[in-house]
């Protein structure tokens, strides 16, 4: 049976569904039993499977994301939460140089079943410190596979799918997408890890993104449908590894190519992207391929500096335009945003 769901409801019914069904799987991190429930995605989950299995953690993420993949080597399957992105750095070490590595220096005979949500994007202002994107510094490591669902859908088939796992999965969340709502079944299932998806059909342009870009995205293709321009984009859903084949599929159809990245241009996935088809069908180009992406400064905290720093769908729109060789002025595109620049409409409170 099939139902609507918020995004983070579909979190969290992956995480209770799987502990149902898995006594091995647990959670912890900063805020998991907190009132709030880290955007309600781990909310009731403490009192139905108690503190053993559901609880908070100290400011040590290094220490306890050793301790993860310590009881991860021992047969459990540990889920650790981060409110940010940004806190995740301080366990870089236990990241990079040991859950990513196990199961390759050991022959395959080990491996560390571990899943790590971390929440990206921007909200009240929370500056350069606490609004930043680092999808592609883990997508850069051999041994880690990172996903980065859009729709509800997808969020709670493939964290099913990333707590099944025998290795580390690193599970992205953009916290603008935590409220938005669609169809989810009931029962458990999965999506496969690595497969993107086609979200809409068009001959003329690919648009390849991922996590809440794909919302702008769909919004610049509305419109650029009106002016006779059929994009096709792509949710890569996964960012390592990467689905190749129906990027590369697309791009033989269309011949062109924008990529919309949800983090700094500079050794970004965008970058990635464009060196797949240069690599593999640079014949079939008709134009040069465009990246969107960040400034190459920190993130903002002023709104006024926010407003033109984080690409919405105008900046698509404009993108695509040049690639089409279309001209058109900056007056007949609308802003397809209302309200605050920092949150996606009046629906998104805080406090995280």
């Amino acid at each position: 049976m099939t139902r609507e769901l918020h995004f983070n409801e579909a979190i969290r019914e992956a995480i209770d569904q799987s502990m149902e069904d898995d006594p091995s799987v647990y959670i912890y991190g900063l805020g998991v039993p907190d009132p709030k429930g880290i955007f309600g995605t781990t909310l009731g989950l403490q009192q139905k499977f108690g503190p053993d299995r559901v609880m908070d953690m100290p400011c040590s993420e290094n220490a306890m994301t050793g301790v993860a993949i310590g009881s991860a080597l021992a047969g459990l399957r540990p889920i650790i939460t981060h409110q940010r992105v940004d806190f995740a750095l301080l366990s870089m070490d236990q990241v990079v140089n040991q859950a990513a590595k196990w199961h390759y220096m050991f022959s395959g005979q080990k491996s560390v079943p571990l899943v790590i949500r971390m929440i990206i994007g921007r909200g009240w202002g929370q500056g350069p410190q606490h609004a930043q994107s680092l999808e592609s510094w883990f997508a850069h490591i051999p041994g880690l596979k990172v996903v980065a669902p859009t729709t509800p859908n997808d969020a709670k088939g493939l964290l099913i799918a990333s707590i099944r796992d025998n290795n580390p999965v690193i599970f992205f969340e953009h916290r603008w997408l935590h409220n938005i709502t669609g169809e989810v079944p009931e029962e458990r299932y999965t999506v496969p890890i690595g497969k993107g998806k086609i979200v809409m059909e068009g001959s003329d342009i690919t648009i390849v993104t991922f996590s809440y870009m794909v919302l702008e995205s769909m919004k610049a293709a509305e419109f650029l449908k009106k002016r006779g321009i059929h994009c096709e984009i792509i949710d890569l859903r996964t960012l390592r590894p990467l689905d190749t084949g129906l990027l590369l599929t697309s791009i033989r159809k269309t011949g062109r190519l924008v990529v919309v990245d949800n983090d700094w241009k500079t050794g970004g996935i965008g970058a990635e992207l464009v060196s797949v088809v240069a690599e593999n069908e640079i014949r079939c180009l008709k134009e040069s391929p465009r990246r969107i992406g960040f400034p190459e400064c920190p993130s903002p905290t002023s709104p006024v500096l926010s407003a033109a720093y984080y690409p919405r769908a105008k900046d698509i729109v404009k993108t695509v335009m040049q690639v089409m060789k279309r001209e058109i002025r900056d007056d007949e595109i609308p802003s397809m945003h209302s309200g605050p620049v920092d949150i996606p409409d009046a629906s998104f409170t805080g406090p995280f």
